[in-house]
C-alpha cells in the first residue's frame, strides 16, 4: 500500500437513496449527478483510480468529491459559494419582474422598455435587461400571425404535404405562383460602394421604372424553375404559362400543380384548359396558407439575393435581371426539403389555437 490513508466512507440508508435519486432524477443537473456517482462508487470501496477511469474524471476530482462529502456529507456535493458581490435583487422582486412585463403595459405606451420597467420597479436597467435575457422576454419585438379558416384546412394540408413527401411514381410535381408588382427601381443619387469599415449606402428615396410579373414553376424534386415574365397578370398570362409548363414536361408524365386559391387560376378559361389536359392535377393550398406553397420560399430568395439591393432603370433590365438569376439557379439547382409531416403540423396548429384561446385578448 503507497499514499496517505483514506477516510473510510461509510453511507447511511437515506444518505444512499438521496444519492441514487440524483443519479436517476431528469432534472438534476449533470455536475451534481456525476459527483453523486462518484461518491457511490467510493462507498463500495473502490480504489479513487478506478473510479476515476469509470466516471471518465481525474483522480484529482475524485479526490475532491471524496473528501467534501466525508467532511460535510450531502451539502458538500454543492457547489461553494463564488467570490463577488451579493446579490441585490432577490427571487422576489425577479418573479415581480417578469409578471409585470408579461401582464401589463406601462401608462403611454403599448410596451415595456428596460427604462420604463427600471423605473417602474425601482431597478438598474441594467438589471432588467439581465432578467428579460435569462427569460428569453424581448417586449419590443411583435411577429404576425393568421390561421387559415378554410373548412377544408386539414384535408389540404395531408394532400400537399403527401405530395412533398411522398410524390406520386411517372409524375411531376410543381409549386406554381406569380410574383406580380416586382418593381423596377432605380435610386435618385448613386450608390456609394462598400470600403473597410463602412457599408454600402443608399438614399432612401428611388424613382419607379414600371412593374413586372414573374409566373414560376417550381419542380420540387430537383430545385428546377420554369418561368415566364408578362407585364400583366391575367388569367390569360396564366394560361400561357400553363402551355409553357405543357411544353417543358416530358409527354409521358402526370403533372401536379401546387397552388394558391388567387382568382386567375379558377375563370372558367383556365377550367376548360384542365378539362381538355387530364394528365394535370390541381391542388389548391388552404386559404391564408401560402407557407405550404414552396414556390414562395424561392420567391423570397429571389428578393432577398437578386431584386432587394438591386439598381434598374427599366423593366426591360429589371426582367434581364431576374431571366439571368432563372438562368443560374437552373444550372445548378437545390431543391428544398420538405422535413415535417401533415402530423407534426396539424399538431403544431393545434398547440397554437390552444395557446391563444388561453390568452386572454
Amino acid at each position: 500500500m503507497s499514499g496517505r490513508p483514506k477516510t473510510p466512507l461509510v453511507l447511511s440508508a437515506t444518505e444512499c437513496e438521496q444519492l441514487i435519486a440524483l443519479t436517476k432524477r431528469r432534472k438534476t443537473a449533470q455536475a451534481l449527478a456525476l459527483r453523486a456517482r462518484i461518491v457511490l462508487a467510493c462507498a463500495e470501496g473502490l480504489e479513487n483510480k478506478v473510479v476515476a477511469a469509470r466516471q471518465r474524471v481525474t483522480q484529482q476530482t475524485v479526490s475532491k468529491w471524496r473528501g467534501r462529502f466525508v467532511q460535510l456529507r450531502l451539502d458538500g456535493l454543492l457547489d461553494a459559494p463564488r467570490p463577488g458581490a451579493p446579490r441585490t435583487i432577490d427571487d422576489t422582486r425577479v418573479d415581480a419582474v417578469i409578471a409585470k412585463t408579461l401582464e401589463c403595459v406601462p401608462a403611454g405606451a403599448t410596451h415595456w422598455s428596460t427604462r420604463s420597467m427600471a423605473r417602474a420597479m425601482d431597478v438598474s436597467q441594467t438589471a432588467v435587461s439581465r432578467i428579460w435575457r435569462a427569460f428569453g422576454l424581448q417586449p419590443h419585438r411583435q411577429e404576425t400571425f393568421k390561421l387559415s379558416s378554410d373548412p377544408l384546412f386539414v384535408d389540404k394540408v395531408r394532400d400537399i404535404v403527401g405530395l412533398y413527401m411522398d410524390p406520386p411514381v411517372k409524375a411531376m410535381v410543381l409549386c406554381v405562383d406569380e410574383k406580380s408588382q416586382i418593381q423596377a427601381l432605380d435610386r435618385t443619387q448613386p450608390i456609394l460602394p462598400l470600403a473597410p469599415g463602412i457599408p454600402e449606402r443608399r438614399t432612401h428615396d428611388y424613382m419607379r421604372h414600371g412593374t413586372t410579373t414573374l409566373f414560376a414553376a417550381l419542380d420540387i424534386a430537383t430545385g428546377e424553375v420554369i418561368g415566364q415574365l408578362h407585364r400583366r397578370h391575367r388569367s390569360t398570362e396564366f394560361l400561357q404559362f400553363l402551355r409553357t409548363i405543357e411544353a417543358n414536361v416530358p409527354a409521358e408524365l402526370d403533372v401536379h400543380l401546387v397552388m394558391d386559391n388567387y382568382g386567375t387560376h379558377k375563370t372558367p378559361a383556365v377550367k376548360a384548359w384542365f378539362a381538355r389536359h387530364p394528365r394535370f392535377h390541381v391542388h389548391f393550398t388552404p386559404t391564408s396558407a401560402s407557407w405550404l406553397n414552396q414556390v414562395e420560399r424561392w420567391f423570397a430568395t429571389l428578393t432577398e439575393k437578386y431584386i432587394r439591393r438591386g439598381t434598374h432603370r427599366s423593366t426591360r433590365q429589371l426582367e434581364q435581371a431576374i431571366r439571368e438569376y432563372l438562368k443560374l439557379n437552373n444550372a445548378d439547382p437545390k431543391p428544398f426539403v420538405w422535413a415535417k409531416t401533415a402530423q407534426d403540423i396539424l399538431a403544431s396548429v393545434e398547440r397554437f389555437c390552444l395557446r391563444i384561446s388561453n390568452s386572454g385578448h
